[in-house]
């Protein structure tokens, strides 16, 4: 009767914590196809805690109650609790992220290295400062990095910049927020581990198997994020995150066609069965209308293409491709590139002005593709007179000169496509790696009837002084342009490796040839 009475009481003890705190588990992958080419994937794993509070900061001098935790990550649990900590959002991210071509991305916190801040509420018994300290060493021990660093030289409060996402329990005190950077920290393996075994199937099954390190680490731009907030009426939330921008490109032979084994070099075999929703959402570009997507077993809403994974048969390999397109031609890369100059007229005239480009031949002009626009319309007509002596190579540079009319109040756009040729190593300069500087562009508006050159200081000119109508020169920003660039160190290597096997060739031949072999015959002792 005793054990008996025991055992319902821990029956009732569970069920009375089930019904207070419940658990939900939600998982999501996004694919967004970039202007560029490129393709941009974000991981989300959401944990929400239902009827869950933060710790008060008043009770950091008492034992804190018992945390029990089924797919609440434990050991990040474990550091709010221990630190009273109501908002917590830590990135890492490895990149510069492009947003003239990317965009604005699904996750804000993009910022090259590590970025975390937190909001705590005051407390008389430990100070904010120093829960900060402990919080920022208890995440670098959890996640493999640098976050101990964040010292006070690098900790600030810019609570305008960084408001909560979440809401902040009202106890009655203020919240501080701490806020700290890292530049030079980088994401890599070693953080990955970690991320992972907060995830309740790990690796193992669901959305989660398909981050393969190998991968993640070889896209263009890839970050995690751990986010940390309180939602008011619902719970504590834990979002956490993985983006990458990865080049489809390169995997398919000149095309941006894609699928999940061409990208991430993996399948999705077996649903999380402890996931309460598992969808891929694929984002339906606007620009392009002849898009193949597969399976065909997908909702369309608001733009994009939902999959449910729990439903779909396995294993699960989706893909998107484009029928019509040939071949993906790059905006930029080591041999193409685009010439791009904008001019701007502010005064409420017409104004004409001459355009001179004096190229190097290690930069040549595809005259053709000259386009001019003019507040987003073509315009051929605004330019007139062109004059265009190509380059030779290792002999002369490219001259290009044109006469180009601004319309009053407007901007100019002038582009046209180039090409960089290879160079002979020897012609490389000893910080090849820098890139080559080129030279600036020269504008020289011409003259009306009723405009004057002279300097407007000169009120007064001395006199003898005339008053010169000479045109005046404007300057363009030089350029540095990436060229196709070999490496270096392989005649240094193919040397060392030539003198090593000449070296262990010469001396065994050597020897061979120069030392004398005899015989000794060894007569055995007598007994």
């Amino acid at each position: 009767m005793f054990w008996r009475n025991n055992i319902l009481a821990v029956l009732l003890l569970c069920c009375t914590w089930c019904l207070a705190t419940s658990e939900e588990f939600h998982e999501a992958l996004t694919f967004r196809p970039l202007q560029d080419g490129r393709l941009a994937t974000r991981f989300t794993f959401t944990t929400l805690l239902r009827g869950a509070y933060p710790r008060d900061p008043s009770t950091l001098q008492e034992e804190d109650e018992s945390q029990h935790y089924a797919i609440f990550p434990l050991a990040l649990g474990q550091v709010l609790r221990e630190y009273a900590v109501t908002e917590l959002h830590l990135t890492l991210n490895a990149g510069k992220w492009d947003y003239d071509h990317w965009g604005y991305p699904d996750e804000p916190g993009v910022g090259t290295g590590a970025e975390l801040w937190a909001w705590m509420g005051e407390s008389a018994a430990r100070s904010v400062d120093e829960r900060w300290k402990g919080l920022r060493n208890a995440l670098s021990g959890q996640f493999c990095a640098s976050l101990g660093s964040l010292d006070e030289q690098r900790t600030t409060s810019p609570e305008l910049t960084f408001r909560p996402e979440g809401s902040l329990p009202q106890w009655g005190t203020t919240h501080q927020l701490r806020h700290g950077t890292l530049p030079s920290e980088h994401v890599c393996t070693e953080n990955l581990t970690p991320f992972l075994k907060l995830l309740p199937c790990k690796s193992l099954t669901g959305i989660a198997s398909l981050l393969n390190p190998h991968r993640l680490f070889d896209a263009d731009w890839h970050g995690l994020g751990v986010h940390v907030r309180y939602l008011e009426n619902e719970g504590i939330e834990v979002r956490l995150s993985f983006q990458s921008v990865f080049d489809p490109v390169r995997y398919s032979n000149g095309r941006r066609d894609w699928s999940l084994r061409s990208v991430f070099d993996r399948v999705i075999d077996r649903s999380c069965p402890i996931a309460h929703s598992s969808e891929i959402r694929v984002a339906i570009p606007k620009e392009e209308t002849a898009v193949a997507i597969t399976p065909d077993s997908y909702t369309t809403h608001a733009g994009f293409v939902y999959f449910n994974v729990s439903n779909a048969s396995k294993p699960l390999d989706i893909s998107m491709s484009w029928p019509d397109e040939q071949k993906f031609e790059y905006g930029s890369s080591q041999s193409r590139g685009r010439l791009s100059v904008s001019i701007t007229n502010h005064m409420p005239i017409t104004i004409q002005t001459s355009y001179l480009e004096s190229m190097p031949w290690l930069l040549q002009f595809y005259l053709h593709s000259l386009q001019i626009y003019s507040n987003g319309v073509s315009r051929d007509d605004l330019i007139s007179i062109v004059s265009y002596i190509p380059s030779v190579p290792h002999v002369r540079p490219t001259l290009f000169q044109a006469i180009l009319t601004l319309p009053p109040k407007s901007t100019l756009h002038l582009s046209m496509d180039v090409i960089k040729p290879f160079l002979r190593y020897t012609e490389h300069p000893p910080d090849a790696q820098r890139g080559w500087d080129l030279p600036p562009a020269v504008l020289v508006p011409l003259l009306h009837s009723n405009s004057s050159t002279l300097d407007p200081g000169l009120s007064n000119p001395p006199s003898g002084f005339e008053q010169l109508r000479l045109p005046r020169r404007m300057y363009t920003p030089v350029l540095l342009v990436d060229l196709a660039t070999p490496d270096f160190s392989m005649p240094y290597n193919v040397i060392i490796m030539s003198c090593t096997l000449i070296a262990l060739i010469f001396g065994m031949v050597f020897n061979l040839l120069t030392r004398k072999f005899t015989l000794i015959r060894v007569s055995p002792e007598p007994k």
